[in-house]
């Protein structure tokens, strides 16, 4: 579908919302029943016509009975039980997995039914897109992407997080940011917290990367971060606030004495000011 009117003239939803509402949670179930409707399961679970032919629909027996083994909703029958949002995106995902669209039917009028050909990748593309439309068109932060669904990081951090390659010189502290950076687009709030932890943990490691001790290290660090000396200070007293944020909160310690962190804008605001003093101390210093 095009970009509708509000669309094109900046009214739409900004994507924030992190718990599907019920219009949302409607369309998504809609969206795949009228492809299981529409026979686009019918290559993973075909119903193989009696004259001998491979593909003459789904046989959405063996397609719910494999539904059920992996606990996964039969999107028919969801409407009046209230699922969970991880239920729904579980939905989302198996059906990227299994779906393909079904093309030039050929109506078999011995056997009253049609028999189709299959396009799996060109199926997943408009599945995903379909699925991103109904995101977008709800403000809905997360999106489908090469079958997962993902959350999308808050618009001051997507980009740099969506082109984020960590190259510092030390590997350890490379897969710590690369860790980090995909726990905070998960679309559990459980696993965005961890993803504090993770960046802290490479904000104590980037510390001891220049010569020296630690104290030493950080000090050539902020050096290279700004020759401007209120900068600098600037710079030195952040340094501080965030290793006492990472102290104080739980986010590396857990004893009950640190403060828990439950919001998610909390995360989102924690993990940028992080994020973006790492970058800094990264770039300027020709990491």
């Amino acid at each position: 579908m095009k970009k509708l009117f509000t669309e094109r003239n900046g009214g739409t939803k900004p994507r924030i919302a992190e718990v599907l509402d019920e219009n949302t949670r409607k369309a998504l179930l809609t969206l795949i029943c009228a492809r299981m409707d529409e026979e686009w399961f019918g290559l993973s679970f075909p119903d193989k016509c009696a004259d001998g032919y491979a593909y003459a629909g789904t046989d959405l027996r063996k397609l719910k009975a494999t539904m059920d083994g992996y606990g996964v909703l039969w999107p028919s029958q969801v409407e009046d039980n209230n699922p969970l949002d991880g239920q729904i995106f579980d939905l989302v995902e198996f059906s990227y997995e299994y779906i393909a669209e079904a093309n030039y039917p050929w109506f078999h009028s011995y056997m009253s039914h049609s028999h189709y050909s299959y396009d799996q990748e060109s199926g997943r593309e408009k599945f995903s897109h379909d699925i991103n439309r109904i995101f977008e068109r709800n403000g809905v932060a997360f999106n489908l992407d090469q079958g997962e669904v993902i959350r999308i990081a808050p618009a001051v951090l997507h980009d740099s997080l969506d082109q984020a390659l960590f190259r510092s010189g030390d590997t350890i502290l490379d897969g710590i940011l690369e860790n980090a950076r995909q726990k905070f687009l998960n679309r559990s709030l459980e696993v965005r917290r961890e993803s504090l932890e993770k960046l802290w943990d490479a904000w104590e490691r980037l510390k001891t990367l220049e010569p020296g001790d630690k104290k030493t290290s950080t000090k050539v660090l902020l050096d290279k971060a700004s020759p401007e000396m209120n900068f600098r200070n600037r710079l030195e007293q952040e340094a501080l606030q965030l290793t006492d944020i990472g102290n104080k909160f739980m986010i590396r310690h857990t004893e009950i004495d640190k403060v828990p962190i439950s919001d998610s804008a909390h995360i989102d605001y924690l993990f940028h000011r992080m994020f973006s003093m790492i970058w800094l101390l990264l770039k300027t210093s020709g990491r």
